[in-house]
């Protein structure tokens, strides 16, 4: 996969989403084209644009029970799309208003791109793991292999690397791995490819979200050796984004939407196998029923830290300043196929203000009863709690 750079996204400012999306069923490359721009204003209904994963759930969600229109605003069916860089692109050439976002691609959007956009809400907690081959029995096993990870700035890039450096394994790119040496290599792959180099050998774990770690399990060709929720309790790996100018121009519209999918979120967390059918049914996720239920419903396990069952997806759309200062600086020591000077002149601790609008949250949070209804702490305020 080529990183996204400064052409990139002149290329993407030119209209180039035609070459990103991917139907799936749902929609594909000629809806992108006859959808037409502004549509918030023009009254054809904004553009969501997701990956087919449990991440995605709240926006989903919100289409299918019809929760976009409830609070005042037309939505077309969402646009699925197979890799992030694809949907980035789509999203910068204004084919799609409104996506999930990897929390760290959307810093580099806005920091090394110079992207003017907006994060309104999280999407979601946990819901990602490190699935490895059955033959490999620790972390140590993966050494002299190569682990797919879905996106170089990503949390599961992230952690990923955290945990192999905790295991004594060293993280490396464009370089072979050796078992001698105690190195992995990392290889990006989009998340509908993970299983597949799994089964076949060309990898010896990926580490991405769910549905994808279920379906190894399921299918009995990978098994989850650790979830990120048990390294980082109640991160994020996705967040809800907007243009600056769909604020700008039309906030009725942003408020609209975070309070549907903040909605969405409250009903998922109460009705976990009702939401599997819901995306299952509707066809927006592509996996099997019993994928898509054990990746929202994950049986309890023994996560290494008792009491933050990180194994299960979570949905709270508070975006809490702490969480961007510690992603920011954990970003520095990580290892990427790409320019990380961006983050040189970053104050870490400025970076959520910039990102970040909460306005529409705080309401939507408000509206659905207060931050109690989504297990958060009145203050909406909180210490991180990170280790390998």
């Amino acid at each position: 996969m080529s990183r996204l750079d400064r052409r990139t996204l002149l290329r993407a400012a030119a209209g180039a989403g035609a070459l990103a999306a991917v139907g799936g069923g749902i929609a594909g490359a000629a809806d992108l084209a006859t959808a037409g721009r502004s549509t918030a204003r023009s009254g054809r209904g904004l553009r969501v644009g997701y990956l087919p994963i449990t991440d995605a759930s709240p926006l989903l969600v919100a289409h299918a029970q019809g929760r976009f229109e409830a609070a005042g605003v037309a939505v077309q069916r969402p646009v699925l799309f197979r890799g992030w860089e694809s949907l980035a692109q789509a999203f910068l050439a204004d084919e799609v208003d409104v996506v999930h976002l990897l929390m760290p691609f959307a810093v580099q959007l806005r920091h090394a791109l110079g992207a003017r956009i907006r994060m309104i809400a999280w999407s979601h907690t946990n819901g990602s793991a490190l699935t490895v081959a059955p033959g490999v029995r620790d972390l140590a096993g993966l050494a002299g292999r190569q682990v797919a990870i879905p996106f170089w700035w990503s949390i599961h890039n992230v952690m990923l690397q955290r945990m192999l450096r905790g295991a004594g394994l060293r993280p490396v790119v464009r370089e072979q791995p050796s078992r001698r040496d105690g190195t992995v290599g990392l290889v990006v792959l989009s998340p509908a490819d993970m299983l597949p180099a799994l089964d076949t050998g060309r990898v010896g774990g990926y580490i991405v979200a769910d549905p994808f770690n279920a379906a190894a399990e399921i299918r009995k060709v990978g098994r989850i050796a650790r979830f990120v929720g048990d390294a980082w309790r109640q991160h994020a790996c996705c967040v809800v984004v907007v243009r600056q100018e769909l604020v700008d121009t039309d906030p009725a519209a942003v408020q609209a939407v975070t309070d549907a999918v903040t909605g969405a979120q409250q009903w998922i967390s109460a009705s976990r196998a009702d939401a599997a059918a819901v995306l299952s049914t509707g066809r927006y996720l592509p996996q099997p029923l019993p994928a898509i239920t054990r990746a929202l419903n994950q049986p309890p396990r023994d996560p290494q830290r008792p009491g933050w069952y990180g194994e299960r997806i979570g949905f709270a759309p508070f975006p809490f300043p702490g969480y961007t200062r510690t992603l920011v600086e954990a970003m520095r020591d990580t290892v990427v196929d790409g320019d990380t000077s961006f983050l040189d002149g970053l104050d870490p601790a400025a970076v959520h203000a910039d990102l970040t609008d909460d306005r529409f949250v705080r309401r939507s949070i408000a509206l659905h009863g207060g931050p109690a209804a989504f297990g958060l702490p009145d203050s909406l305020t909180r210490t991180e709690d990170v280790t390998v």
